[in-house]
């Protein structure tokens, strides 16, 4: 298992997350009707180019799949890791998530916010508000002596309570040097289980909420994730360095 130790190594993290919560809020801010998310994805790019990082999710490599994009931008039915398209324009009422990763100086920044195009459906509102909340409850539990199952369960009792679908294949994961490092967060688990959580480490923690079931698909592209049911999922990403006391969130945007 991986984890940040030194000063040195938490401050480039810290760097790394600002400029990734940075990036995702100038496109939070930006999205609206009549945008081609591949438009979307460009202006990620230039955003992420422009603070001296890189896109860690362009060329990132998953067997014999290469994600072709900057940025991942997933739409109504689609969960995550979905590709920008010219042919892909934000209509009204649609349920648009954006999850941007960077790397600076060698590290990872990792974060993922959903917005609402009006008029917003209730339901759609219900299921963006439950997935938001879900996140900061798990992040409560983010703390050194716990174990990673009681950052799982927070997500699973949460939205339980919500009869929402919970994502069961994509998880939450360690950040360092790597996007993907040890240990893995289920959004679902058992209080107690899992490795121990120790002063140092990142952790990136991603409820993947559905409106209908938890089942999924995979489209063609090897890449995008979406609902087997067809109705809309919303994704929200904190990256949390655990400490000694309360987690710090590192992907809260300070502009």
């Amino acid at each position: 298992m991986k984890s940040i130790r030194t000063d040195e190594e938490i401050q480039s993290i810290r760097e790394a997350c600002q400029i990734a919560a940075t990036v995702l809020k100038r496109l939070v801010d930006v999205v609206e009707e009549g945008m081609t998310t591949y438009d979307l994805d460009q202006l990620g790019r230039q955003s992420i180019e422009a603070l001296g990082a890189e896109s860690a999710c362009y060329n990132y490599r998953a067997g014999e799949n290469i994600f072709p994009a900057y940025t991942c931008i997933s739409v109504n039915e689609e969960i995550v890791h979905g590709i920008g398209s010219l042919r892909r324009i934000i209509q009204a009422g649609d349920v648009v998530s954006l999850d941007v990763v960077v790397r600076y100086r060698g590290f990872i920044g990792d974060n993922a916010s959903t917005v609402l195009i009006a008029p917003v459906a209730e339901e759609n509102q219900a299921l963006v508000d439950a997935t938001r909340e879900a996140l900061n409850y798990a992040i409560s539990f983010a703390r050194a002596g716990n174990r990673v199952g009681d950052i799982s369960n927070a997500v699973e009792r949460f939205i339980k309570r919500q009869n929402l679908g919970i994502v069961r294949e994509f998880v939450g994961h360690g950040v360092g040097t790597s996007m993907h490092e040890a240990p893995q967060i289920p959004n679902y688990g058992r209080r107690g289980s899992g490795a121990l959580l120790k002063p140092g480490m990142a952790l990136a923690i991603e409820p993947m909420i559905n409106l209908g079931s938890g089942a999924i698909k995979m489209l063609d592209d090897g890449w995008t994730a979406v609902t087997r049911d067809g109705k809309p999922s919303a994704h929200f990403e904190h990256t949390v360095l655990i400490t000694g006391g309360d987690p710090e969130i590192l992907t809260i945007p300070k502009i």
